[in-house]
């Protein structure tokens, strides 16, 4: 293979140097440091308590397997929690410490299988593979769809750098990646985010690979799980609700940074259904960044928890029928008419078509690396040195002491769990990168609701989509006025343009309508030939409007002076 390229030289070009191979070598000590947290953690806190958490961990459990069984589970699964629950009934006829006793090794049982399952493992090999074998065959699929002609699968015109691009903060992330342990939490839009983030953060910023999150569904295929087992990833199982599993996937998260793994998880906790950036975050996780922090200090390091949200921007999405669907069945309940749709983003023609039509146009993928932050939601320069929201200097030694030592205090904290998830969600909407295809999608859609003012999103979504579609030059009057407002927000740096959104109206528009189409069968917005904009999926068209969402823009909008611009056009048909 050819040798492979980086856009920035590596930090550490040494792969025995990165923090998650370190991690892969010693992964047996790893597991039983986890198992030990863990343990201390629900005995603190679940006291004599112990008894009746196993007994409802094991319910879970029995009811898991029953109910929700996967092909990636252990085969002795059912065994195993049948034969925990015959133990826990035994301890009826023991003595009170006797029984204290047998609760404590039930528990170190059920983490010590949970720890098992949840750590990955982490090869140079092969993740050198990965690495040079993806990139292959990703550019062979962009010279070839790029000129659709097969003919050109050994050209090398396109690289696949040229249509994953990477904006923002990335030299001072560079510069603190040897001053902290940095966690990377991504808006999530696909599937496909934890692949694209790796790539970019490995050949286009140039840092070693970072530890993340995979749900544990992905698993099911042999060969994909033994990769993904030897490239830092660790598993999630989203079935499993139960105290001990969710504690133990918390501590990790606090485990990988006192270890300085650094990490990538998805503060949302799963992809946005609506489409729109996440506006609430899992605490949970989010906690565990505030415990490491606490913990380092109480060791004596200088090291800080450094928090990078990153926001990615797609042009069209694998899953968004589905996601757009499982929103609306969700928020609309029994006024959700529209059929059912199954998840086609996991079948293979449907995952090659996706990758055919984003190599094929000139469409591309623009990941926003957003302002670095300690764990308590300070801006952090190129040093690691923290600054309050008034540009002054802080210790973040203070957040943790009383009478100058370094103490827990759970209430606290968690108070400042939820300032920090309120921060990334301030960085998430002005990290926002604008794309052509949001900004029209938002137009369009918004149309349609204001001229029908009195019909719901789910009656608006019923709407007969041949019926109606909407003059140019009204789409491009939103546009304009949209375009105005968001270029104020930019200047305050509220919100970050893409330089196709900077252009004239009907360029803006055409280009959102290709892009945003490009994928579809049912396209979201096309071109009739009146040249006039129309959608043949509403549910589609909403979901992409949703992007824009929580800015409040179209009230930036003069609706009353561009519908009087065009009366002969009241009813849209």
């Amino acid at each position: 293979m050819a040798k492979y390229k980086f856009l920035n030289d590596p930090i550490y070009p040494n792969l025995d140097d990165w923090p998650i191979s370190k991690m892969g070598k010693n992964r047996t000590q790893y597991v039983k440091e986890l198992e030990e947290m863990v343990f201390q953690r629900i005995k603190q806190r679940k006291g004599d308590q112990i008894g009746k958490l196993l007994a409802q961990t094991i319910y879970k459990e029995r009811t898991r397997v029953k109910e929700e069984p996967w092909k990636v589970d252990p085969s002795d699964d059912k065994v195993y929690w049948r034969k925990l629950q015959k133990r826990l009934a035994e301890e009826i006829d023991l003595d009170d410490q006797k029984a204290i006793e047998e609760n404590d090794r039930i528990l170190k049982d059920i983490i010590h299988r949970y720890a098992e399952e949840i750590i990955g493992s982490f090869r140079n090999k092969t993740f050198r593979f990965a690495r040079k074998f993806l990139t292959v065959v990703f550019n062979r699929l962009l010279n070839t769809a790029a000129n659709r002609n097969i003919q050109r699968i050994y050209g090398t015109n396109y690289k696949l750098h040229d249509r994953m691009r990477a904006y923002g903060e990335i030299e001072k992330l560079r510069a603190l990646f040897p001053k902290g342990n940095i966690v990377i939490v991504p808006t999530h839009f696909s599937n496909l985010d934890s692949i694209l983030i790796g790539y970019v953060l490995d050949s286009i910023i140039g840092l070693p690979a970072f530890a993340y999150g995979a749900g544990l569904n992905l698993y099911n295929s042999g060969l994909a799980a033994r990769y993904m087992n030897y490239l830092g990833a660790y598993r999630v199982d989203r079935r499993k609700k139960n105290v001990v599993y969710l504690e133990t996937l918390k501590a990790l998260s606090s485990l990988l940074n006192q270890k300085g793994v650094n990490n990538i998880f998805f503060p949302g906790g799963t992809r946005t259904r609506s489409g729109a950036i996440e506006e609430q975050l899992k605490l949970g996780l989010l906690s565990s960044m505030i415990d490491a922090q606490r913990e380092l200090l109480k060791k004596g390091s200088d090291h800080k928890v450094i928090v990078v949200p990153v926001v990615m921007s797609y042009h069209f999405v694998l899953e968004a029928k589905h996601l757009i669907y499982q929103y609306l069945k969700k928020t609309g309940k029994e006024k959700f008419l529209l059929p059912d749709k199954k998840d086609e983003s996991k079948k293979i023609k449907r995952i090659v078509r996706f990758i055919w039509e984003f190599f094929s146009d000139t469409s591309e993928i623009i990941v926003s690396i957003g302002r670095p932050m300690d764990a308590l939601g300070n801006f952090v320069d190129e040093n690691a040195v923290s600054y309050d929201r008034f540009g002054k200097e802080v210790d973040i030694r203070d957040y943790f002491e009383k009478e100058g030592i370094i103490t827990t205090d759970k209430q606290r904290e968690s108070v400042y769990t939820r300032q920090l998830a309120d921060r990334i969600v301030r960085r998430f909407h002005k990290e926002n990168i604008v794309l052509s295809s949001h900004l029209t999608a938002f137009a369009v859609y918004n149309i349609l609701k204001r001229k029908h003012p009195n019909l719901d999103e789910f009656a608006l979504l019923r709407l007969p989509t041949e019926d109606i579609n909407f003059p140019i030059d009204m789409v491009a009057d939103v546009v304009s006025q949209l375009q105005d407002r968001l270029e104020e927000m930019a200047a305050n740096k509220d919100i970050i343009l893409s330089e196709k959104v900077k252009q004239q109206p009907l360029e803006v528009i055409y280009d959102g309508v290709v892009k945003v189409g490009k994928f579809h069968l049912l396209k979201p917005l096309a071109v009739n030939n009146k040249g006039n904009i129309y959608s043949r999926d509403f549910a589609l068209l909403f979901y992409y409007h949703n992007r824009l969402s929580g800015y409040d823009l179209d009230n930036y909008v003069d609706w009353k002076g561009i519908f009087k611009r065009r009366p002969d056009i009241y009813d849209l048909s």
